[in-house]
């Protein structure tokens, strides 16, 4: 099987170091296994995503030194496949509409209780108010959540394999665990017919991804893409989480982080082995 691995960015601001160093990183496994890199554009969220964004990404890279497999993916042509996968869910009896606002699941949630979770890879664990209404197809008007709770008893063991240096080895998931601090997921948010979980699971299925490297900051979200994984018969990649590019503070970088940008780097004056020192990647 040949390796693949991605990067996979959403063009809703300028790329920083943080960027650079999953970019770069993951390339480098590409061409360690002789396998091949891949540039997938995460632009669902049609909202926040622009086209300047977007060509500074090709741009940023090409600088770093980096090459790609085209054509490029890009998740805003890719409504069908995503709403396919939705239908299936839906046929199975997994999912169902959620009109609830943010303020509705707050309300719901209540006072904070000791010991028990608030918010998960997710967002603020959603306490189940609209589990017990019927759906009818799939419908684009709504946010639709999976059932976690049903869905987890049609499958047997789960596991999948950690191969990053934070968390190495085989993960069997805890079910009960996973009721406790994940809860019923968004597989669709209203108004964009997909969301990043049922996205990206379905997209590293159509590319032939092997390996998924990204951050740490998305080590809490493999065991929602190993259950949709399941859920929809697509084989599990094996996962690379890596330590994030942190500021002086110790804050991870974002993309407001304008002083952070590649962007601004470049317009410094600076090299792409600069970039390359800041991130502490051997050259």
């Amino acid at each position: 099987m040949t390796f693949k691995t991605r990067f996979a960015p959403s063009p809703t601001g300028p790329l920083h170091l943080g960027h650079a160093y999953s970019a770069l990183l993951a390339y480098r496994q590409a061409k360690a296994e002789g396998g091949a890199f891949l540039l997938r554009i995460e632009d669902i969220d049609q909202s926040r995503s622009r086209p300047q964004w977007e060509a500074q990404i090709y741009d940023d890279l090409q600088w770093l030194g980096l090459d790609w497999d085209t054509p490029v993916m890009r998740q805003s042509d890719r409504t069908p496949a995503y709403q396919s996968a939705l239908q299936r869910l839906t046929d199975m009896g997994l999912t169902y509409p959620c009109t609830c606002r943010r303020a509705d699941i707050e309300a719901a949630a209540g006072a904070p209780q000791e010991g028990v979770p608030q918010f998960g890879p997710d967002g603020r664990i959603y306490p189940g108010t609209c589990r017990d209404k019927e759906q009818d197809g799939t419908q684009t008007d709504v946010a639709i959540r999976l059932n976690l709770s049903k869905a987890l008893t049609q499958l047997g063991e789960l596991t999948y394999t950690e191969v990053g240096p934070l968390h190495t080895g085989t993960h069997k998931i805890n079910k009960n665990n996973m009721l406790s601090n994940v809860g019923d997921v968004i597989l669709q948010r209203k108004g964009m017919g997909s969301s990043y979980h049922l996205s990206v699971v379905v997209d590293d299925a159509d590319q032939g991804i092997t390996q998924v490297t990204r951050g740490a900051d998305l080590w809490e979200a493999t065991e929602i893409h190993v259950v949709l994984q399941k859920l929809l018969g697509l084989s599990t990649p094996k996962y690379f989480h890596h330590d994030l590019i942190r500021d002086e503070n110790g804050k991870r970088l974002a993309k407001r982080d304008d002083a952070r940008a590649i962007a601004t780097y470049r317009a410094e004056g600076a090299q792409p082995q600069d970039i390359v020192k800041m991130i502490c990647l051997e050259p």
